[in-house]
């Protein structure tokens, strides 16, 4: 692996071969594992988002409008120029599960400068959750525009886990301009959505890393990302299913509740 080429890439370029020359693994863990608990949380959403399947039928009009978000987001687009709605379906759930706030905002389409092989490059994330304050990025989301085709969804991996890389090159300027000591390691939060499907990644990321993908040398420590699924009952069926089943619905909003401390979602 120490003699793959490595060059410098936007991360939009990246692929599983690109996480190969810098040694960094997936692995996958169960959910106990990942979100070191053994009860998933209680999502802490409205009754009618857990209970009433259709827009049409809920009362509220906030309820309503996440629903008829998540019908336009697991549809593809209806031209091949236009984006999705997934972005803008995950902006507003995580307004509704409290993902933002005041101290908290989502970004869309944020560009991040990626050093490396002795250039700066970019990785341009589909939707961050920025910290107001530290002006820190917790948490990045990456679409799989193929509908978790297996030849694509481990090059979107790859592009989600640079894009950790780039966050955390991205929160230690913040902290150099305050004033503050560079963080040396930093899990970073990321989400691979396909329609409304989320899969659960903690990205390790170390000063170590960047240096080596800056000067585009082989890191000689392996960097292992974790990687959960949520745990529905049809997992066969997750990606074409999605949020729309109501058991989906539940069990997939207490993965997000129980990620809210990897992403240091705090109320």
């Amino acid at each position: 692996m120490a003699n793959l080429i490595r060059s410098a890439k936007s991360g939009s370029d990246w692929t599983q071969g690109d996480l190969d020359a810098y040694n960094i693994y997936v692995t996958p863990q169960d959910t106990a594992t990942f979100f070191g608990i053994l009860v998933l949380p209680e999502p802490r959403v409205p009754e009618e988002i857990l209970n009433v399947h259709e827009a049409d039928d809920m009362m509220n009009d906030e309820n309503a409008r996440l629903i008829d978000l998540l019908d336009v987001a697991m549809l593809p687009p209806a031209r091949e120029s236009e984006e999705s709605a997934v972005d803008d379906f995950m902006v507003e759930l995580f307004r509704l599960l409290g993902y933002v706030g005041r101290r908290r905002y989502a970004r869309t389409r944020k560009d991040l400068f990626l050093p490396i092989c002795g250039e700066i490059r970019h990785a341009k994330t589909d939707v961050c959750i920025v910290d107001r304050l530290r002006n820190h990025i917790l948490l990045l989301v990456q679409e799989d525009k193929r509908h978790g085709e297996h030849s694509s969804f481990a090059d979107t991996e790859a592009r989600l886990i640079v894009e950790g890389i780039a966050a955390f090159v991205y929160n230690n300027e913040a902290r150099r301009a305050s004033g503050l000591p560079e963080l040396q390691e930093k899990i970073m939060a990321g989400i691979i959505m396909v329609g409304t499907t989320p899969t659960f990644y903690k990205v390790p990321v170390t000063a170590d890393l960047v240096f080596n993908l800056r000067h585009g040398r082989f890191p000689t420590q392996r960097t292992e990302v974790s990687v959960c699924f949520a745990p529905v009952a049809r997992q066969h069926r997750r990606w074409s299913e999605g949020m729309k089943p109501l058991d989906n619905r539940r069990t997939i909003l207490s993965c997000y509740e129980a990620f809210k401390a990897i992403a240091e979602i705090n109320d």
